[in-house]
This record gives structure tokens, sequence and C-alpha cells, in this order.
């Protein structure tokens, strides 16, 4: 071709034939290793998968598989959802335990309050069987269950509205323990009653609670048959079926992020109210919530306001005796700016018979209103002719004018 072609020696040859015959071996070793190789992660990747899936499966498939006659008696005459499970005669023990998430709403005019509640409850029942296989501490179970086996007959006593919250599901738990203690749980929220007392108003403290009693438990029966009634107390709980105890190691939790617009929460505390009735000791618990009335906002639309009226009616004695127009304008202003003050003060309160503190305090200021228009009343008696004589200076067109202004400022005032 003519072209020259590089001169190799024998060694160069030698290791170059070498190195290719290496290199092929290698092409054809790993035209082998490396499918293998995938092969085997394949193999291994996608059997640990499909092995981890079905497992998951299966889980799921016995989880979803507990039926309610699992957990009931093989013998379903021997378990009787209205009676308590008493052990050796002791009466059914209920543990309660109360989250408080907000509380809010307080209206002393309709002496009520509002509350989010978590509510759990827990009780041990020795009939129900435990599911088979069960190795988890607890089962998670259906809440609709809770129909057909004994549950606690609890209601809130001061309660005139409870609301389950379903958003976005319904917020009720059933747990079952190894011990067959049944933990149920609910969020309520609760419109509670409060009988608040006003006498030191603006600067009472309320009481109020949530008290969670046993009712009667009725079978639906009717209770306009004689013979039914009988029957209607006789399945009723008392403290000799059940007894309500507070958790021992934490009942209450209270949010402390809860902020009131004019009361503290003083205190806090649970207790028990079981009261005696005709028909029988029915168990009690309740909570206490200390409410402490801030001064605050009393203080800047109540107290400083009508404590400048009453200074202000004393401006009269710095005014000369002759001006009369002045003199009886400012009072008698000042007189209805008060009577005014007075009820926007109480409009949110019920109308009670009995006097409160602010009461006595915006009587008071209207007394010394008054009396510095008594003052004035006697000192134009004391000016006598003195005073006759400036009057003639004001004409009846003056004296009209002067009422005119005298309604516009007390129309004014009022609305």
């Amino acid at each position: 071709n003519g072209k020259p072609r590089p001169s190799v020696s024998l060694p160069q040859y030698e290791t170059f034939c070498y190195g290719r015959e290496t290199a092929i071996y290698i092409d054809k070793f790993s035209r082998f290793f490396f499918p293998f190789c995938f092969c085997i992660l394949n193999i291994v990747y996608w059997s640990t998968f499909i092995n981890n899936t079905e497992s998951a499966e299966l889980v799921s498939n016995y989880e979803s598989s507990l039926s309610l006659p699992d957990i009931l008696p093989v013998r379903l005459k021997q378990y009787d959802k209205n009676r308590a499970p008493k052990l050796l005669g002791q009466p059914t023990v209920v543990y309660f335990h109360v989250t408080v998430l907000s509380l809010d709403s307080i209206n002393e005019e309709s002496m009520t309050y509002v509350t989010d509640i978590f509510l759990a409850q827990s009780w041990r029942d020795p009939r129900l069987r435990l599911p088979e296989n069960m190795s988890e501490e607890y089962r998670i179970l259906d809440v609709d269950w809770l129909q057909s086996i004994w549950r606690p007959d609890c209601f809130f006593k001061n309660a005139k509205k409870v609301t389950f919250h379903e958003m976005s599901i319904p917020n009720h738990y059933l747990w079952l323990y190894h011990d067959k203690t049944l933990l149920y749980m609910s969020k309520l929220t609760l419109v509670l009653s409060c009988a608040m007392k006003f006498e030191s108003y603006p600067h009472d403290t309320q009481i109020c609670s949530m008290m969670i009693e046993s009712c009667e438990y009725t079978l639906r029966l009717n209770y306009n048959c004689n013979a039914l009634y009988i029957i209607f107390f006789s399945v009723s709980h008392t403290v000799q079926d059940l007894v309500f105890i507070w958790n021992m190691t934490d009942p209450l939790v209270v949010n402390s992020e809860i902020e009131l617009p004019q009361l503290d929460i003083a205190k806090n505390y649970t207790t028990d109210c079981t009261i005696e009735y005709s028909t029988g000791n029915f168990t009690c618990l309740a909570v206490v919530f200390n409410l402490r009335r801030r001064l605050g906002y009393h203080l800047f639309h109540t107290y400083i306001p009508s404590a400048l009226i009453v200074v202000m009616s004393w401006i009269s004695f710095w005014i000369k005796p002759e001006a009369i127009p002045a003199r009886v304008t400012l009072g008698v202003t000042s007189l209805l700016t008060l009577a005014t003050q007075n009820t926007q003060s109480q409009q949110s309160l019920p109308p009670v018979s009995y006097v409160k503190a602010i009461d006595v305090w915006m009587s008071s200021c209207s007394v010394f209103v008054f009396l510095s228009l008594m003052q004035f009343a006697v000192v134009n008696n004391y000016m006598g002719p003195i005073a006759t004589k400036a009057m003639k200076g004001y004409s009846d067109e003056d004296l009209t004018d002067f009422l005119i202004v005298l309604f516009q400022l007390f129309f004014l005032i009022k609305y």
C-alpha cells in the first residue's frame, strides 16, 4: 500500500497476543457471569418483595377476619349484655380519664359553657374471649360491637347538648387487651350548665363542673306500664353493680394553652359526686373548674369611665353660680351618661334579684352625681334674688335652645 509497517519486536508481539487472549477470556466469562448475577439479584429481590406482600396481605386478612362471635362466649346464653360483669360478687369498676382540649363560649346570661374533651373509659369483662393468635398487646375492635356487649351506662348529668365528632371519620375507638380489659375513647363537644353566682361580679370566681353519672338502664321499656316500670328499676346500675373511679395515674389533663377572654382557670381537679336517690345510689364523678374573672375588661370599660363621669360632675363646683344652664346641663348629662353606662355594664348578665358588686359601685356613682345636682339646688337657693336677676338675662328662646340641646345630648348618649 506504500505505507511503512511499524516494526514490532518478538517480546512485544507475545505480550500483545497474551493480552488479547486474556481479554477474550474475560469477555467470555462476563457473558455468563453478569447475567447469572443479575438473575440471582432478581430472584432474591422479587422473592423477598412478594413474600412481604403476601405476609402483609395475610395479616391484613387475618385482622379483618375478626368478627363479633370471636370474642363472645361460646354459649351466648351465658352472656347478658345488660348485666355488669361482676367478679366474685364485687361491683364492676370503670376507670375514667378526661383530656380537656378546649374551654370556651362561657355565657353568663344562659349560665352555660362549651368544652371539647377526650373521654376514656376502661373496664374488665372476664366473660369475653380473646381472639385466636392474638400476639399484640391489644386488638382494635369495631366500635359498633358496643351495641352487643356490656358497656358502662354513663351520661353527662349537667349537659344540655353532647356532640360526637365525626370529621373526617367518627372519633371513637375500642381496644381489647390481653387481660380482657376494654378501653373505649371518644371525642365529644359538650354544652354544660353551670350555676353561676354573681354577688361579687365582676370580682367573682365561678365554680363549674362536668359530672359523669351512671344512669338507670332502660332496656327500651315502656315507662307507662307499671309492670315494666318495676323491671326498669331492677336492672339499673347502682353502686352495688357499678362503680366509677378516676384513673389512678392520670385522671385529668387540661390543655395548658387554653385562653379565655375574661376568665382564668385558677384551679381544676377531680372529685366524687355520688348522690343517693330514692331508687338507690348511682355512682358519679366530676371535673371541677375554678374560673376567676379578670378585672382588666371591667376596669377600662366600667370603673374608669364611671369614675370620670363622677369627677366630671364636680366641675360644676368651679362654675359661677350665676351660670345656671351650664351647671344644670353638666349635672343632668353626667347622670344620664352614668345610667347608660350602668345598663351597658350588665347586658351580658341574667336579670338576678340580688345585689351585685357592680350594682353597689354604679349606684354609689349615681348618688355622687345626684348629690352634685342637689348641691347646685342648695347654692341656687342661697343665691336667691341674685339668681333670679341672672336668669332675667336669658330670653325664652335661649331657654328653648338650651332644652333642645339637652335632649339631643340625652338621645346621643342613650343610642
